[in-house]
């Protein structure tokens, strides 16, 4: 027996307050607990996803395995499935985030979705094979350890991982290497940022640790192309943009294999 409406409701207050809003047909929408002026980033990286997608698989949608790498309350994957994709997984490190997406799965009747409570720093290949679209959203400034993950990431990415990630200013120089002359130049960093108070507090936006790192553009290019991806390609926000991608403070880059 289905179950009611009002008690469909009751679950989906239980589980507030949510990040994402999420429309619900029958059963309302969800309210994000961020301020009205940043949602918007969302639809942003949403926009942006779906037209690398549209772009690349074109007419083979149907046919390709996606992975939602850090998906939280599920947004993207389920847009994801909703194109018809083959099959879509979405991994997160908490089940508090993935209790919400199986809901929102289980309302919006979306049968091509599942999840797994997951790490990306143990991200691995199994026996299915690699997915030709790996998504990577809002997820890379908020690790401790960034090459590891971005390594299985490229691991389980067959074509396609489409990244979006704050990014920090160029820094420049040369480092000695060994010896006063013997120097070596840098181009890009990573910026170390304290997320203490909001990891005890229990802030779901936050990594596996207190501790992120965020690159700069150049670092960002950098350690995609030494995780294993040939090409990457930073994509011009769309007009109407969130703001942080208009003033290039967070990019979306495709990343090829």
């Amino acid at each position: 027996m289905a179950a009611s409406a009002p008690s469909v409701r009751e679950r989906i207050e239980a589980l507030g307050p949510w990040f994402y809003e999420f429309d619900l047909g029958e059963y309302g929408h969800t309210t994000s607990v961020l301020p009205p002026e940043v949602v918007p980033i969302h639809e942003t990286r949403l926009k942006m996803v779906n037209g690398l997608v549209e772009e690349h698989f074109g007419d083979r949608m149907r046919r390709i395995r996606c992975i939602d790498v850090g998906c939280h309350e599920g947004y993207y994957a389920v847009a994801m499935a909703r194109k018809g994709m083959r099959e879509v997984r979405g991994v997160d490190v908490r089940e508090s985030n993935l209790e919400k997406a199986r809901l929102v799965a289980e309302i919006l009747g979306v049968r091509n979705l599942m999840y797994e409570q997951k790490d990306c720093e143990d991200l691995l290949v199994d026996q299915t094979g690699a997915y030709e679209l790996c998504l990577f959203l809002g997820l890379l400034y908020h690790l401790e350890n960034p090459m590891r993950c971005l390594r299985n990431v490229a691991r389980v990415t067959g074509e396609l991982c489409i990244i979006e990630t704050q990014v920090v200013d160029e820094v420049e120089g040369y480092a000695e290497w060994g010896g006063r002359e013997w120097t070596r130049p840098y181009r890009g960093v990573l910026a170390l940022i304290d997320e203490t108070g909001e990891f005890n507090n229990d802030i779901r936006e936050t990594g596996a640790s207190p501790m992120a790192t965020c690159p700069s553009r150049n670092a960002l290019h950098f350690m995609l192309r030494q995780a294993g991806f040939r090409r990457t390609e930073i994509i011009q926000p769309p007009a109407g943009a969130y703001e942080q991608h208009q003033r290039g403070k967070r990019v979306v880059c495709a990343a090829y294999k």
